[in-house]
Parts: C-alpha cells; sequence; structure tokens
C-alpha cells in the first residue's frame, strides 16, 4: 500500500516501514499524523478531494536535524576581476512512516 502524503508544503509518495527526508520540522516534535492526499492499494486507487476520507499515516522522528550536501553557489563577471562565492547546507529531519490506516 502507498500513500501521497503532504509534509511542510511538499508532496512524497511513502509506504510502510519508509525512511524520508523532509524539510525540518520543529524542535519537540516526535510522532507525526499526515493526512493522505491519494492513496494506491494494489489497482485500486483513492484520490481525495483535496484529502481522503478516513485516511492518515503515522510517522515517527528518526533525526531532527540532519544536514543535506553542501552546495556551492558562485557568482562570477568575466573579464571584470569580481566573483563572490558562498555556500548552503539545508537541514532537513529523517523520518519513518509507521502505518498506513
Amino acid at each position: 500500500m502507498k500513500a501521497v502524503v503532504k509534509v511542510a508544503g511538499k508532496q512524497y509518495v511513502v509506504s510502510e516501514k519508509e525512511t524520508l527526508l523532509v524539510d525540518r520540522l520543529p524542535d519537540g516534535t516526535k510522532e507525526l499524523t499526515l493526512d493522505v492526499l491519494m492513496l494506491v492499494d494494489g489497482d485500486k486507487s483513492t484520490v481525495g478531494a483535496p484529502l481522503v476520507k478516513g485516511a492518515s499515516v503515522k510517522a515517527t522522528v528518526v533525526d531532527e536535524e540532519v544536514k543535506g550536501d553542501k552546495l556551492r553557489v558562485i557568482r562570477y563577471k568575466a573579464k571584470k576581476r569580481v566573483h563572490k562565492e558562498m555556500g548552503h547546507r539545508q537541514k532537513y529531519s529523517r523520518i519513518q512512516i509507521a502505518s498506513i490506516k
């Protein structure tokens, strides 16, 4: 069984016992109950308008803060001896899907 859920403004396709990186959640969050936008069970699929009634996904937070890969951003102007270099490292939370009901 798979479900499409919305976490922090983004949609993810999840199944049971799957781990997932999402944008960092607020501190102290241990368990989540996520609303289901679409439910797929074999050949049968149910699409919500906007949510599937009676369906929910339970998830637990495994790691509160996980750092992503570092991105290097360079702004450069040719023949002017002008360049600016910046870095960015996104913070994520790792969640594990416990059950889909």
